[in-house]
Formats: C-alpha cells, sequence, structure tokens
C-alpha cells in the first residue's frame, strides 16, 4: 500500500468515527459505507487516487479479521450466562446451521451456472453464517425481547466458527488436481483437528494465566487488553507453523479462553472486539473496491434468484424447522429467520476464495456470495429499524409469562452502535 493510499484510508476512516452516529440515525451502516467507498475509490469518480489493493494484502487482511472475530465471538461465550436459552441456542446451531449448508449447497449446484460440487459447497458454506452487526438497529433496540436478541447475537457470534471447516474443506476440495498448494479434503480434516487441540491448549492456558495475573494484581492495565489480542494470534501462528488450521484454533482458543478466564478473561476482550471492528472496514473498503464490480460484470438471473433465496427461503425454512416446538410464536420464528445478515465472515470466506483459486475458477461461486452480501447489507441495514418497532411489541407479548427472566442485554458486538 502506498502512503497515498494509506493517507485516504485514514481519512475515510477518521471521517466515518466523527460522522457514524449521525449517519447511523439514517440507516447508513459502517458496511454500506465502506462498500461505497471502496466502489467509489476505483470504478467510480474518484478511480484516479489509484486505490489498489493486492491480492495479497487482501488475503492478509482477511485472515487477520477472521482470527480477530473468531476468537473475540468465540470468548464472549459462557456456558453459565447462557442455560437458560442453551436448548435454543443448540437447536439453530446444530440443526438449523446444517440445514442451512446443505439447502443452500443444493440449491447453488442447481441454480448457478458454471459450479461444481465443491464451488457449491462453497457457497452454502459460506452464506451460513450470519451477522448481527448489519442489524444493528433491531439490536439496541428495546421494543425487541432481550432473549430474542440474546438468541440471534450468541447465533451470529458462533456460526462463523462452525461454518469455517466446510469453507475450508471445500476450497481444497475444489483446488486443481495436482496444484501445488493444494490439499485433500482428507487432509484438511487432519488439520482441523490439530487446530482445535492447539486452540484448546493456547487458550485454556492463556486464559488461567490471566485469570491469575488478574487476582495478584499483575496485570497493568494499559496493557492488559494486548495481552488478549497476542493470545489470539498465537493461537493462530502456533496452529498454521504447526501445520494445523489457524481459523479454527482461534475459535477454539476463544471458548478455552473464556473457559479458564472466566469473568475476569472476559473483561478484557473489548481490546480485541475494537481491534477487529477497525480491521473489518477495511475488509468492507476491500469487498467494495474488488469484488462487487466482477460480480455484476458476470451477473446472471440465476444467480439473482439464489441471492434472494439465500436471505429468505434458505435461511428461514430451516430457522423455522429448528425452532419448531419452542413456543416462541410465528412471528418471532419469522423475525429470527430474517435477521440472519450475511456479513463479514461471507467476505472474509470468498476472499479467501479469490486468493486461493483465483477468479477464473471461483468466480460463479465468489459472484453469487459477493451479490447476496451486497442485497444483504441493504436490505437488513434499511429494515432493522422498523421491523424492530412495528413487531418487537409483539413478540414481547407472545412470550410465555415466565420465559424472558430478564437476562442481560448482548454484549456490543463490533459495528454495532449504542442505544441513544
Amino acid at each position: 500500500m502506498s502512503a497515498s493510499d494509506l493517507a485516504i484510508v485514514a481519512a475515510l476512516i477518521f471521517i466515518w468515527a466523527t460522522l457514524s452516529a449521525r449517519l447511523e440515525r439514517f440507516d447508513v451502516t459502517a458496511p454500506i459505507t465502506f462498500v461505497v467507498a471502496g466502489l467509489l475509490l476505483t470504478h467510480g469518480p474518484l478511480a484516479p487516487l489509484a486505490i489498489a489493493p493486492s491480492h495479497a494484502e487482501v488475503k492478509a487482511l482477511a485472515e487477520v479479521t477472521l482470527v480477530l472475530v473468531l476468537f473475540s465471538d468465540a470468548s464472549r461465550v459462557g456456558l453459565r450466562d447462557l442455560r437458560t436459552d442453551m436448548g435454543l441456542c443448540v437447536r439453530l446451531l446444530v440443526i438449523g446451521l446444517p440445514l442451512t449448508i446443505g439447502l443452500g449447497t443444493v440449491l447453488a449446484l442447481a441454480m448457478v451456472g458454471g459450479i461444481t460440487p465443491w464451488l457449491a459447497l462453497l457457497v452454502g458454506a459460506a452464506l451460513a453464517p450470519t451477522d448481527a452487526a448489519l442489524g444493528a438497529g433491531m439490536m439496541v433496540n428495546r421494543a425487541v425481547p432481550v432473549r430474542i436478541r440474546r438468541l440471534i447475537n450468541v447465533e451470529s457470534g458462533l456460526n462463523d466458527g462452525i461454518a469455517t471447516p466446510f469453507v475450508l474443506i471445500a476450497l481444497a476440495g475444489a483446488q486443481p488436481s495436482g496444484h501445488a498448494g493444494g490439499i485433500g479434503p482428507g487432509a484438511a480434516a487432519a488439520e482441523l483437528a490439530l487446530g482445535v487441540a492447539i486452540g484448546v491448549a493456547v487458550g485454556g492456558v492463556g486464559g488461567y494465566l490471566v485469570k491469575v495475573a488478574s487476582d495478584h494484581g499483575w496485570v497493568a492495565g494499559s496493557f492488559a487488553g494486548s495481552a488478549v489480542l497476542a493470545l489470539a494470534v498465537c493461537a493462530y501462528a502456533c496452529a498454521v507453523a504447526l501445520h494445523g488450521n489457524g481459523f479454527i484454533a482461534a475459535f477454539t482458543g476463544g471458548l478455552a479462553y473464556r473457559a479458564a478466564g472466566g469473568q475476569r478473561g472476559e473483561r478484557l476482550v473489548p481490546f480485541v472486539e475494537e481491534t477487529s471492528a477497525l480491521v473489518s472496514l477495511l475488509v468492507w473498503l476491500a469487498f467494495g473496491a474488488v469484488m462487487v464490480v466482477p460480480a455484476f460484470e458476470s451477473l446472471t438471473w440465476p444467480d439473482v434468484a439464489y441471492a434472494v433465496l439465500s436471505l429468505t427461503l434458505i435461511r428461514m425454512v430451516p430457522v423455522a424447522v429448528a425452532l419448531a416446538g419452542a413456543r416462541l410464536g410465528r412471528t418471532t420464528v419469522a423475525f429470527i429467520g430474517w435477521f440472519g445478515p450475511r456479513g463479514l465472515a461471507s467476505v472474509v470466506f470468498a476472499l479467501l476464495a479469490l486468493e486461493e483459486l483465483g477468479q477464473g475458477a471461483a468466480g460463479p461461486a465468489i459472484a453469487v456470495i459477493s451479490l447476496t452480501v451486497l442485497l444483504s447489507v441493504v436490505a437488513h441495514g434499511v429494515t432493522a429499524d422498523p421491523l424492530a418497532r412495528r413487531y418487537g411489541p409483539s413478540m414481547t407479548r407472545a412470550l410465555v409469562p415466565g420465559d424472558d427472566p430478564g437476562i442481560p442485554p448482548p454484549p456490543e458486538r463490533r459495528l454495532i452502535r449504542r442505544a441513544s
């Protein structure tokens, strides 16, 4: 990145940071802002400014972002805090998520032209994770029951990590025959297992040490957050160095850190979340710069149809199946099904596919993923506040007495604004 590129990117972040609250009142979210900025800086009237991120830079940025997001999301999950709604979380993650991946894969294979079974799996898995941050207006709206907001937030925090193995196996299977850097699905599965072991070890030991250091007052306040940030990177780097999967190590490392560090460890997580929020802005900028125009250049009507189905039927039917018999009411189930925005994780997976497979091999899959994310950024950003105001009170009345036991609000996630 040149000095002029750095100056432009820094100025964009500064402008967004100073005007973000004002813009968000008009549902102009960070993803919308930076996607448009990336598009204008590369294909619009500002293109002469020559922002042109290389594939190597984009890949490094995507990897760092995914590592921080996976670790911070996982480290926010405390099993004791979730015991009231553990059954609903398990339903969405164990039943709903696999059904979403399976249905998305089957329909991608049937509808998207020029796609192989491995690329269909890539599309289905990359578009399965949700990003609650794109529904920021809903997530901070007190009209929506705390229980529902928490459920959507926890699902969003965990499904990134659960979907990651499917994406990585799909990328391994889609590698051209004889590709020097390619590995088979069996080797990819072995890397996943090693990543789990390394993540548990690094995160567990790190969480325990953080807890002990905090109890004895050994941690300086100015460096406490940096310790957790370094632990996330360490889990990833150790796994990569030992030929394990770094992304799975980051996710399981976050889970192990939370389990071993407890509440004291959780207090240090916001530093990692703030860092991932900053880096994610650059990912949205890269998305607008390198992925939006190619997606529209190869766009077909079946691609558009699939993108719409991905945000509706492919998401909402599995959610309805997963929550059947949960006594949440049709409105609530439909509300949860709709607020499954496709965001940062899907973008990162597409960027990894672009680097690993190239535009020629993965073009159809990347185009569908890009279009779906773009539609989601707009649709969920625009509908978050209106739907929360309209249906929030009715969902509160529909809950069975005692079903909303005053669960504390979900932690503020990346790119989610504060309630006014």
